[in-house]
Formats: structure tokens, C-alpha cells, sequence
């Protein structure tokens, strides 16, 4: 994959991220019954298109491949849980929101992990994705609803953070529908032992809305996220995912009639317009010495 078709897949990708919080407003179940729905339909349909193409869900397993996809894994499953919660609670607007704040997660992860330096102007991006999602907060009250589902949906953008990270390791050595196959299948069987037995009893209805969102939203974005991850950085991915709240508000606002306020648009507004300008700036920077 050329850096062109990577990023026309994360296009791709945050549009289809954007019908996942239609999809769990959608469904009437919990968000644990959504994980594992979704995240065993992708397994699914992610094995039988490796079958399809004579690839192999075991070539080129180790055990240490295996723990690094059961730990992304795990904060995928977190990531989706916590994303639907919010989404239950809060509403489409305020969860895809909340979660867009995960790209200044990854600049924190990188610089506590990594090591990596953060410069001045990278401070001032999170100060701004900071002041965004304080003026998404609709109230200091954690008796409402909105600012508790606000909560989930932070903690679902550190997750998703952490499993990017986690996910640039594994995509390094595995194809990419192998990395998503396996990843899926751990989310399955971390979720499956809370969904019962509220998943025996989902809805002709649910059931066709929950494979829409393990096939599409799931399956083929995930392939799509861990293919583009083997080119992009983490920081260019999460700049373009960034934009899944633009689809996401358009669409429940489209669907639903849900309209967030002036003052969470403008919050809104203000966390991706930093997160654009960490991406710009990182690709207008100046080359070294070396390549002049």
C-alpha cells in the first residue's frame, strides 16, 4: 500500500466510524451485547474473506504476537464498551466528541512512553483540545447525563489512543486483516461472559443493525485503520479519524434530529482545528541539514 491508498483508506475509515454511534443508537441492547455482536459478526466475516484469499489466521503467530494483539485487543474492547455507554447516555454528538479528543492522548502516550519531546506548539494543541472539550462539557454536574456520558466518551478516546499505539507494533509485522481478525476475536471473548443473556434475546431488527455495524463499521474500517497504519504514523491517522465527529453529528442530525448546542459545536470545532493544525504542522516541517 502506496502513502496514497493509505490515506484514502482512513478516509474511508472515518466515515464509516461516523455510522458507529448511529448504529449503537440504533440498537436496543448495552453496550456490552454491541461489542460482542459487532466484534464476533467481524471476526467472521474478516476470516472467511482471509479464507477467500488463501491466507492463513495462523501464519506467522508467535506468542509474542499474540500478546501484543490480545492487549490491543483489550483496548479495543474498552474503547467500544465505554464509546456505546456514552453514546446510550449522552447522545451521537457528545460521544464521537468526547472520543475525538484521542489524538492529544497519543501525543501524551508518545512522550510518557516514547520519550518523545513535545514541543511548544504542541502543548498549545492540547491546551486547545483541552479548552474544546471543556466548552463541550455542558455542566460541572455529574448528575447529568450529558457530562457523564462526556466521561466515557474521554475515557474511549484514551483507549483508543493506547490501542493505536499498540497497533502500530503489531501492524509492523503482520498483514493487516490478520492483525484486525485476531484483535476482533480477543474483543469477543473479553465481552461475550457480560452479554449474557441479554444477547439471546436481541431482535430480528438489532441483529441486522449489529451485522451493518461488525461488517462495515468493524470489519472493513478496521482493515482499513490497520492497513493504513502500516504506512501512516499514528498522528496522521488520528488528525484524519479526527473528522469522525463531523460525520457522526451530520448524520444523527440527519437521522435523529439530535442538534448539539452553539457552545459544544464551537468546542467542537476548536479540538479539530488543533488536531488539523498538529498534523499540518508536523508535514510543512522543514527538512534537516542532511536533505538540503
Amino acid at each position: 500500500m502506496n502513502r496514497r491508498h493509505a490515506l484514502f483508506a482512513i478516509h474511508a475509515a472515518a466515515v464509516l466510524f461516523g455510522l458507529t454511534g448511529i448504529f449503537g443508537e440504533l440498537i436496543n441492547s448495552d453496550a456490552a451485547v454491541i461489542t460482542a455482536g459487532r466484534a464476533g459478526l467481524a471476526f467472521v466475516a474478516l476470516y472467511l474473506f482471509m479464507r477467500f484469499q488463501g491466507a492463513s489466521a495462523l501464519r506467522g503467530i508467535a506468542g509474542r504476537n499474540l500478546a501484543v494483539l490480545a492487549l490491543a485487543g483489550a483496548m479495543l474492547a474498552v474503547h467500544w464498551v465505554t464509546f456505546f455507554i456514552s453514546v446510550k447516555v449522552s447522545g451521537v454528538a457528545i460521544a464521537t466528541l468526547g472520543f475525538a479528543s484521542f489524538p492529544a492522548f497519543i501525543t501524551l502516550c508518545e512522550r510518557l512512553v516514547f520519550k518523545e519531546q513535545i514541543s511548544v506548539q504542541e502543548w498549545l494543541i492540547l491546551a486547545l483540545v483541552t479548552l474544546g472539550l471543556i466548552l463541550v462539557t455542558p455542566s460541572v454536574d455529574f448528575r447529568d447525563d450529558a457530562t457523564v456520558g462526556l466521561g466515557w466518551a474521554v475515557l474511549s478516546g484514551l483507549t483508543f489512543a493506547l490501542f493505536t499505539l499498540i497497533n502500530r507494533r503489531a501492524a509492523g509485522h503482520l498483514p493487516a486483516q490478520q492483525v484486525a481478525c485476531w484483535e476482533n476475536l480477543f474483543v469477543a471473548l473479553l465481552t461475550l461472559p457480560f452479554s449474557f443473556p441479554a444477547i439471546t434475546q436481541i431482535q430480528a431488527l438489532d441483529w441486522l443493525w449489529i451485522a451493518l455495524l461488525g461488517v462495515l463499521c468493524t470489519a472493513l474500517s478496521h482493515y482499513l485503520l490497520v492497513a493504513s497504519l502500516t504506512v501512516l504514523n499514528a498522528r496522521s491517522a488520528g488528525i484524519v479519524i479526527a473528522l469522525e465527529p463531523v460525520y457522526a453529528i451530520f448524520f444523527a442530525a440527519v437521522l435523529f434530529a439530535q442538534y448539539p448546542s452553539a457552545r459544544a459545536l464551537t468546542g467542537g470545532a476548536l479540538m479539530i482545528s488543533a488536531i488539523v493544525w498538529s498534523g499540518l504542522r508536523k508535514t510543512r516541517r522543514k527538512p534537516g541539514p542532511a536533505k538540503r
